[in-house]
């Protein structure tokens, strides 16, 4: 079968029975069934039944993104999030290093993307590695961003972040022989993206005075984010999980915040028995806030028979902040974020646990870099910079026409990873060179450098040293021939 045959014959109806097409018998009552997830029962009653996937997902993109949004905008825990993730999936930038087999080709590629990074961004705010921290905070926040791909005067590429909303999520079509729109965005007969609708203002602009959309190609417009469904249209926010915890979160700290203050700004009752209003002397603002009354050394004069009780100022108690912290750990869990790194409380951890914690995030952050941003951003933006100085003229590649792809390969490096301890894992590193189960370049590539650029940094260092007649490390510079005769 050929694939046009396969995929039209996933029509999704259920297939008959055995027996003469009679339906199977199903199992067990929903409540004595052996799965105790698909039973029924009280304990599952504030459970109601789910959406398809793909429907709950079109249906709650919107509302989650504006959640989230809000929180990130209001909420430290959220703020620290978004900046958390951003940090660790582009920090300085997601940097390619040309993969040619030759070494002057290269170079030659390397230093013309380096000198266009700084012209990458159509709106002039960044460089290319701006680019990318802004596409992966949208797509943290929002669960999507968009990145548009034009050529400027020179022929060289230029970028520019589009908002979510931008693309036309309430645009649903069926243009007949199986190509549709969902969500804005146009698909073949084969389910392939061929195009966006996009509007041609940026939603939200006090001058945007159109609505009407443009038809941009999928290849000059970029869609980022991470699918975690076979045949998923839109992205969903990251904060999904979370989001009620969240606010609630924030309502019980700002409601412990309040009590506190209640509890400092009443500081005691006059008990008069006679029952004429005793209270405190002094002038209300605005407000009704008291501004007088107790102050640092006051003689309180009473009449005959008046007391004066002082208030006992409520305390957060312990079993409230851990369950404050209990909460934050949840909430942390739900992000996909080291509780530490959430919250910056390092309290409870020693190296082991630390270091622990980091190397299954660290793994995340690393499937999310490329499969991710590589895969749908980072390595489309190299290919097409690269065909764009190659047909401009700027580069000369003879063969290009002919087998473009070692032209158009590159590695990709990471943003170094912070060490725990730098002197334990260095020396770990040191190890697995010395016995084979790591090479240079991986031990190098983690640092987030190019091995033949540090070692072209290294080879000068010592050629300036020797020159200098400088020692470092414990090794002499080697003698000069001059002083050898």
């Amino acid at each position: 079968m050929n694939f046009r045959t396969i995929f039209s014959s996933l029509t999704g109806r259920a297939a008959p029975a055995a027996g003469g097409g009679r339906r199977a018998v199903v199992g067990a009552p929903p409540a004595t069934r052996s799965y105790e997830g698909a039973g029924a029962g009280r304990r599952w009653r504030g459970f109601g039944p789910t959406l398809p996937p793909l429907a709950a997902q079109l249906a709650a993109r919107g509302t989650l993104a504006q959640r989230a949004r809000h929180l990130v905008a209001n909420n430290p825990l959220a703020a620290s999030a978004a900046d958390a993730w951003v940090s660790n999936l582009v920090g300085t930038g997601i940097k390619p290093q040309s993969a040619h087999p030759e070494p002057a080709v290269r170079a030659q590629l390397n230093a013309a993307w380096e000198r266009w990074t700084d012209v990458a961004d159509a709106d002039g705010l960044g460089d290319a590695y701006a680019l990318q921290a802004l596409a992966a905070r949208r797509m943290v926040i929002d669960g999507e961003s968009f990145a548009a791909i034009a050529h400027g005067e020179d022929g060289a590429p230029r970028i520019r972040v589009l908002d979510a909303e931008q693309v036309d999520g309430t645009m649903h079509r069926d243009l007949g022989n199986g190509a549709r729109i969902i969500a804005g965005i146009e698909t073949d007969a084969a389910g392939r993206r061929v195009a966006f609708h996009v509007f041609r203002d940026r939603p939200g602009l006090p001058l945007a005075t159109s609505l009407d959309t443009l038809r941009i190609p999928a290849a000059d417009l970029r869609h980022v984010f991470n699918p975690t469904m076979p045949g998923q249209v839109r992205g969903v926010s990251w904060f999904a999980p979370v989001l009620l915890k969240l606010a609630d979160l924030d309502g019980a700290m700002d409601a412990q915040l309040m009590r506190q203050k209640v509890a400092a700004l009443l500081a005691g009752f006059v008990i008069d028995p006679d029952g004429t209003a005793g209270g405190f002397e002094g002038e209300r603002d605005g407000a009704g806030n008291l501004e007088g009354g107790l102050e640092p050394g006051t003689l309180k004069v009473l009449a005959p028979g008046q007391d004066i009780r002082f208030s006992d100022p409520a305390k957060v108690g312990a079993e409230v902040i851990d369950f404050l912290k209990i909460s934050a750990r949840e909430i942390a869990a739900g992000l996909g974020l080291p509780y530490e790194t959430l919250t910056g409380d390092l309290s409870g951890t020693n190296y082991s646990s630390i270091r622990a914690g980091l190397v299954a995030f660290r793994r995340r952050v690393e499937a999310l870099q490329h499969n991710v941003l590589v895969f749908q951003l980072c390595r489309p933006v190299w290919r097409r910079f690269v065909t764009a100085e190659i047909l401009s003229g700027r580069l000369a590649a003879p063969g290009f026409e002919r087998d473009p792809e070692p032209f158009l390969s590159a590695r990709w490096i990471t943003p170094r990873q912070e060490w725990t301890d730098p002197s334990k894992d260095a020396e770990a590193e040191v190890l697995a060179i010395q016995n084979g189960l790591m090479s240079r370049r991986q031990a190098v590539a983690g640092r987030g450098y190019d091995l033949e650029t540090l070692d072209a940094e290294i080879a000068a260092d010592n050629e300036n040293a020797a020159a200098l007649g400088l020692t470092f490390g414990g090794t002499p510079a080697p003698a000069s021939s001059e002083e050898a005769a």
